[in-house]
């Protein structure tokens, strides 16, 4: 498995406009196709936020946790999955019209978990398929928050 997969976009909008959207996790399945519900634990999002999952893939519904990693406002997020340590981002770049690059990515540890490369390889269709359903979701996820940040 590679260790990165990333999309890109570019946003007619200032990076703090984008943040507004991006940095409300509670929003992330009104983009995500895979992304069924998020709930942060807290009050406020920092470094360190907890936060639930439930996701759906090839039919299938799974929980997951994660904890944030990263976070500078205007510029980026990023969370650890703790059920097989890939981090999850956006970056946000300022671009020279105004605008704002969005770019989401996927860091996976050197090695998954047996039983996780087992589940992917029986339950989604192997490596290939479970990581091209994952940048299509991710293409999908930030043409969804393009049209939601510019209108």
């Amino acid at each position: 498995m590679p260790n990165t997969l990333e999309a890109s976009i570019d946003i007619a909008a200032s990076p703090e406009q984008v943040w507004g959207v991006v940095s409300d996790l509670k929003r992330t399945p009104e983009f995500s196709p895979q992304t069924k519900r998020v709930r942060p634990l807290g009050r406020t999002l920092h470094t360190g936020t907890w936060m639930v999952n439930l996701n759906r893939a090839d039919g299938y519904w799974y929980p997951t946790t994660s904890r944030v990693v990263r976070f500078e406002p205007n510029r980026a997020i990023a969370f650890r999955m703790t059920e097989n340590h890939t981090v999850w981002s956006y970056n946000l770049e300022p671009t020279a019209n105004g605008g704002t690059t969005l770019t989401q990515r996927r860091d996976v540890p050197a090695k998954l978990p047996w039983w996780l490369q087992k589940a992917i390889d029986t339950a989604f269709g192997g490596e290939e398929h479970f990581e091209a359903a994952l940048v299509d979701g991710m293409h999908q996820t930030l043409d969804r928050i393009k049209v939601t940040v510019e209108h």
